[in-house]
């Protein structure tokens, strides 16, 4: 069983750009940047449990995610997760509807990814806000944190599943959070 446990935190738009110079400067690995579209679905033993399905499509590969909500060890978020890339999105997505499970919420997110102290640090862009999430043992994410001199930032103890049902709309009875598509003539 794989247990992630990670810390988050919401920023502004100019701490967003401060951590990017900082990482660079206590000599972060930059990992990627990609653009994400995540479909999470709901229903039977996925509530049951507490847990979601989630196809995240980005343009290098979609990843089928199964994460069920383990709870907080001090302010460290677990979760039970297993992941696996997706060769046929279309029929995963069959597979999905035909097992009774229902897409409940979608949002979009630009991503930036570094390593750091052995953790995965990565600022997010929503179309609700912006993010940094650290990931990894407790003992990484916290000396990620003093390298970056950010112990006393406040969590944000929320996931984006739940702040989309906050920030989002309602389409169709789907909760979205999508960036507005510029018009181009």
């Amino acid at each position: 069983m794989a247990i992630e446990t990670e810390k988050k935190y919401r920023i502004d738009k100019k701490l967003l750009v401060e951590l990017t110079s900082k990482l660079q400067k206590v000599g972060a690995e930059f990992a990627y940047e990609t653009f994400e579209e995540n479909y999470l679905h709901k229903g039977g033993v996925l509530d049951a449990r507490n847990a979601v399905l989630r196809l995240r499509k980005t343009p290098e590969k979609t990843m089928l995610t199964y994460k069920e909500k383990v709870g907080f060890n001090g302010d460290f978020k677990q979760q039970i997760e297993h992941e696996t890339i997706v060769a046929d999105v279309n029929a995963t997505e069959a597979i999905i509807e035909k097992l009774g499970y229902v897409l409940s919420i979608v949002y979009e997110k630009h991503r930036k990814a570094w390593h750091l102290c052995g953790a995965e640090v990565v600022l997010d862009e929503l179309p609700f806000g912006y993010y940094m999430e650290i990931e990894g043992s407790v003992e990484e994410i916290l000396e990620a944190e003093r390298a970056l001199e950010i112990e006393k930032l406040p969590l944000e103890t929320r996931g984006y599943p739940r702040l989309t049902l906050k920030y989002g709309k309602d389409v169709k009875g789907v909760k979205e959070a999508r960036f507005e598509k510029t018009k181009t003539t």
